[in-house]
Formats: structure tokens, sequence, C-alpha cells
């Protein structure tokens, strides 16, 4: 199956789970992880109507937006501060702001600092990076204090749980600190294996990689 053949089923896949939902399917972002993805499959991508790739390491990431430089890109992964300065200029949103540090080196640099979602770490799995739920609402409020506009809550869910109750978990965390921080409209969940379940939960950006690229070529 070519990219373009997996990008037409995927989108018939969120318009199927949008509708079950009650909700449109064009509210609903769909980034393209190409982490790992040989240069033909992420044009074939672009050629075929992607918009917004992703990806989870700033290797990749530099590489990657040479490719595609006129196509807007999002970093999902864990971010070390001494990476920032190789990230930043090439993104419009990071998924993946997770502790005050990080706050403060994503300010640093030209111009206004990208948008960002606050990552939380709903299933206490500090090996994927993540606020806690209780410190998720202060870091909002860090963030926003500091001028970086807050687009709303990431999740990973655990790898060998049901992810349902993970992405709900993560909405109403979202619907309760709203009385406090204000709009969170953002919810970035779902990836390849778990799209559709989150598009039922309220998710407003999906981060598909091998769906979309088909699987990662063995090094």
């Amino acid at each position: 199956m070519t990219v373009a053949e997996r990008l037409a089923v995927v989108h018939e896949r969120i318009a199927a789970a949008a509708a079950r939902a009650g909700r449109a399917a064009d509210g609903i972002q769909l980034v393209a992880i190409s982490k790992a993805q040989p240069d033909d499959r992420v044009l074939a991508a672009a050629a075929a109507g992607v918009t917004v790739f992703g990806e989870n390491r700033a290797g990749g990431l530099a590489a990657h937006h040479a490719l595609l430089p006129d196509v807007e890109w999002h970093f999902v992964g864990h971010l070390q501060t001494n990476k920032v300065r190789n990230v930043r200029p090439r993104v419009s949103v990071l998924h993946s702001l997770d502790r005050p540090s990080l706050v403060e080196a994503w300010l640093k640099g030209p111009g206004t600092p990208p948008a960002a979602y606050v990552q939380v770490d709903l299933a206490a799995e500090p090996q994927k990076g993540g606020v806690d739920p209780e410190g998720a609402g202060p870091l909002v409020e860090m963030a926003r204090g500091y001028g970086i506009e807050v687009l709303g809550l990431m999740t990973l869910p655990p790898r060998d749980d049901d992810p349902r109750r993970w992405f709900s978990d993560l909405r109403e965390l979202r619907d309760r600190l709203e009385g406090s921080v204000g709009p969170l409209p953002g919810l970035s969940m779902g990836m390849s294996a778990d799209f559709e379940s989150a598009i039922e939960e309220g998710s407003t950006a999906i981060r598909l990689g091998t769906t979309i690229f088909g699987p990662r070529p063995q090094v």
C-alpha cells in the first residue's frame, strides 16, 4: 500500500470516529510523525496532502525539516533543555512541555516562543516525561505568565492498558483545570494504535506515524 493509499484510509477512519462521537472531522488535526522514515515516504505524504509533520528527536527534526522546510513542524518527544536551541526555530508547536526548566528554556530565542501543550503523566510513568496531574495547572499558569500560548494538554497512555480510560482522564482533567486557568481547548492524544478511541474521547490532535508511512525500516 502506498503512502497516499494509507493516508486515504486514515482520513476515512478519522471521519468515522468523529461521526461516532458526534464531532466534525475537521476539528481534528493530523500530525504525521516522520520519525525514522525514509525521505521518499515523507515527500510522498506531503504530496498526498499532509501539511503538519512531527518529530520526537532533534536530529530527525533537523533532517526532515531541511527536506520540507515550508510545512508546519511539531515536536512531540521528550525535550532536553540543551536541545531547545535546535528545535525551537523549526517548530510551530511543542507537544511535550512538562517542567519549569523547559518553560524557561523555551523562552530563549528570537521572537515569540512557539505554542505548546502541557504533557501530563497520568499513569505515573516518569520515563515518558510529563508533569503529574496536580502540577499541570501551575505549569500552565507559569507558561502563560511568560507569554507561551498553551493550547491544551497531552498524554501518552501506558502501552499495555486500555488507552480509553487515560484519554477520558485527560479530558476530565482539562475540564477541571479550565475553571481555574482558563480555556484549554486542545487535547493532543492518540497514536497509530489508538487514535480512534482518542477521537471518541475528545482528541483535537492525533499523532500518527506507521499508520501513514508504513513500518519503519530496520536499521
